[in-house]
């Protein structure tokens, strides 16, 4: 049994998150359904987290056990001819026995894209947050960057998931604005449900004057979701990097 890793990218507005559902269709689902008919037996896929409905991913990692003998380098191609446009297969990869895509993963980035102009653009529809009101961006990085570090980050996840514990860490961070499109990057060693969506609203609350960015350490300390910012929409968010052991994977 070969243990077969796959780098992918999708756009997730057609989807309801990565994890199969019963009724709705999902990453996972379709990907799983394209494999099983290359491979000619059924394929379960693990992904490298559980992106929620509408959430895009530029780099994703998930893997699965096979008998098929299939030259990896065979796979993309194979695959994608069997996937819809949205979602494709950049890469395989045998990887060992013991690899697992979200067990393995070592640390991830998510980013969350904002369109701050007046006038909207309808080809970022789904895929940035439009925001038109004015933000000023550095006040927003400095919001951002009180979230690093290891904290409790209960007050900023939705109930969802059980978790064993609500501490992480934050490695970086950060807000950088290019013409109209502002970015934030945080990157840490797991995150917590709709966590990147609350802290994003958190740094725009920041911006907008409804709490400071030295006030953050204390919401966090309070684990109170109440006192942070909204859930922005899910379509201004994308998984970007992923970091493992086995460096043909990372990027």
């Amino acid at each position: 049994m070969r243990n077969i890793a796959l780098q992918l990218m999708y756009n997730g507005t057609a989807y309801h998150g990565w994890q199969v559902q019963k009724t709705l269709p999902t990453v996972a689902e379709t990907l799983e359904r394209a494999l099983t008919a290359v491979c000619c037996e059924p394929i379960k896929a693990v992904g490298c987290g559980r992106t929620d409905a509408g959430v895009h991913a530029r780099r994703y990692v998930a893997n699965f056990r096979t008998r098929s003998t299939i030259p990896c380098d065979r796979f993309p191609l194979a695959v994608n001819t069997r996937l819809p446009e949205d979602i494709v297969v950049r890469a395989a990869f045998e990887v060992a026995e013991d690899f697992n895509a979200i067990g393995s993963c070592l640390k991830k980035e998510y980013t969350y894209r904002i369109y701050n102009s007046r006038i909207r653009d309808p080809f970022y529809v789904n895929r940035v947050y439009f925001y038109p009101r004015p933000l000023n961006e550095g006040v927003m990085d400095q919001a951002a960057r009180a979230f690093e570090g290891t904290h409790d980050f209960r007050a900023v996840r939705s109930v969802g998931t059980e978790t064993r514990t609500t501490v992480r860490t934050i490695h970086y961070c950060r807000v950088a604005r290019e013409g109209s499109l502002i970015e934030l990057k945080v990157c840490a060693d797991g995150f917590l449900y709709n966590m990147v969506r609350a802290i994003t609203g958190t740094v725009l609350y920041a911006a907008e004057g409804k709490l400071r960015p030295e006030d953050i350490p204390d919401i966090l300390a309070s684990g109170n979701r109440t006192l942070a910012g909204p859930t922005v929409p899910p379509g201004g968010l994308y998984l970007t990097r992923l970091w493992y052991e086995d460096e043909r994977l990372n990027g």
